[in-house]
């Protein structure tokens, strides 16, 4: 018997059920997109598959929507594969078990996949009704939205007419997202050459550091250690002769590096000391509210032959110089970043340092600006940029007649208004919004709570909100 058969919208619980007895892992989804395809080949739906494995699924008006402009309605067929520590199950061969607790669908001993299973099951379900009114429906599904949104990079959208798009992936209900920002990952390389000098070998580390998302924490004021080191350096090169040898901090470009270390040589160790000790203080000073628990350490270190003073300047310059962090706040929707850079990463090789940074702006000619001063910077000290993972933002849109209907059919339906939320991260959305001129987008969802993890676990009460909304904004879509 299947676990979801008795849950109410019926066909919503039957389809998501159906999805999760198919492994669909990001990069695993040539099965259910297979899957969705013969969906459409048994009723006789107009359907596109391509070699990503995308699945385009379209259905015309029904009656007396012939008129109205079509809708497009968006969501990832992929998924995060995350187990518990003592599930055996092989996840790129096996199913999902289901299981009922406390009004939530979860996943035994794994995630559920709500995100974005939900929405592939709010598709099918209304391809496959005869009672549902809608305008020309053109059900979108894209594959590995969770490493990085390649199905909506490489989707051909020529078959799509629609130019307004309920995008499901979001995982607050009463939430409607309208924006988001677009980003690239920009690397500065600055060349260095080595020479002796006689000194104290030492090692500085900044750590107790928060860190962070950089986009959706990149407001709290959270301290960046690769930042904080080049203060420390910067300073200690004042008070004594100082070479750096290396400065290697931050794993990733869109996290916030809360852990940053240095080897350098210098001519008067104690200096350095009495420095790295007035920065500590100043840095707990600084930041008592967001990193209290920041430390500066110095030891002595092994290491090899330092830069020379020429090379060493332009390390502090790039550390210290570069724009970081919050560069522009939006001036439609109150609190949000619109366009904000981070300096993920700082490694040092044999003859060059490196400076990658994860940019970001919902305003293109904004993130572009960006990489241009970190151009201008880098050029200036003998270097090169390069940019990879480009990738568009979601322009907030003043007049949205979508999000106003959205808005008008939440009201009456929850007496309450939606919260409008603009994000400084990348979704989907922004990829459609840059190759459908025009598009009047919204993106929302049920409640999906911890996802990601083993414990994520997805209301029924709230898909069924979700499901009610749905309809009724189809239905005045005329």
């Amino acid at each position: 018997m299947a676990v979801l058969e008795n849950l109410e919208p019926k066909s919503v619980f039957s389809f998501f059920e159906q999805l999760c007895a198919i492994p669909h892992g990001s990069h695993n989804t040539k099965k259910v997109s297979d899957w969705l395809k013969a969906f459409a080949e048994k009723r006789g739906l107009e359907h596109y598959q391509d070699e990503l494995n995308n699945v385009i699924i379209i259905k015309e008006a029904t009656s007396g929507y012939e008129d109205a402009a079509p809708v497009i309605f968006q969501g990832h067929m992929d998924m995060v594969c995350e187990k518990a520590p003592d599930c055996d199950k092989d996840m790129a061969t096996e199913g999902l078990e289901l299981m009922l607790e406390d009004g939530c669908v979860r996943a035994k001993g794994t995630t559920l996949g709500g995100d974005d299973g939900v929405a592939v099951a709010f598709a099918l379900a209304i391809l496959d009704a005869d009672d549902i009114s809608h305008p020309r429906f053109e059900a979108v599904f894209t594959v590995d939205e969770e490493v990085g949104m390649e199905g909506a990079a490489g989707l051909d959208v020529a078959p799509l007419k629609g130019r307004r798009m309920l995008n499901m992936d979001s995982e607050d209900e009463g939430v409607f997202t309208v924006s988001c920002a677009g980003g690239n990952r920009t690397r500065c390389s600055v060349p260095v050459t080595r020479e002796a000098f006689a000194g104290e070998k030492l090692h500085i580390q900044v750590e107790g550091l928060i860190g962070g998302h950089s986009g959706i924490e990149i407001n709290t004021g959270r301290a960046n250690a690769n930042r904080l080191l080049g203060r420390i350096l910067y300073a200690a090169s004042r008070e004594t002769e100082l070479r750096i040898v290396s400065v290697n901090g931050g794993l990733k470009d869109n996290a916030i590096p809360n852990m940053s270390a240095a080897d350098v040589v210098a001519a008067d160790a104690e200096k350095v000391r009495e420095v790295c000790a007035a920065m500590e203080a100043a840095f707990k000073n600084e930041y008592s509210v967001t990193d209290p628990g920041v430390k500066v350490s110095v030891s002595a270190a092994d290491c090899s032959i330092p830069m020379d003073k020429a090379s060493g300047a332009k390390t502090l310059c790039l550390l210290n110089c570069t724009p970081n962090g919050i560069e522009t706040m939006s001036a439609d929707i109150d609190g949000l970043v619109q366009t904000s850079l981070n300096l993920g990463i700082f490694a040092t090789e044999e003859d060059c340092v490196q400076a990658s940074f994860c940019v970001r702006s919902s305003v293109a000619t904004q993130k572009q600006m960006l990489v241009d001063r970190l151009r201008c910077l880098t050029e200036a000290l003998g270097g090169n940029v390069t940019v990879t993972g480009d990738y568009p933002g979601w322009q907030y849109l003043q007049d949205s007649p979508l999000r106003d209907l959205m808005t008008e059919v939440y009201k009456e339906q929850y007496g309450s208004e939606p919260k409008i939320e603009a994000i400084h991260a990348g979704v989907e959305c922004g990829m459609f919004a840059d190759k459908l001129p025009g598009l009047d987008c919204v993106s929302f969802g049920p409640d999906l709570f911890e996802i990601h993890t083993f414990r994520e676990h997805m209301p029924v009460d709230s898909v069924q909100r979700t499901w009610k909304l749905v309809l009724e904004v189809l239905r005045r879509m005329k």
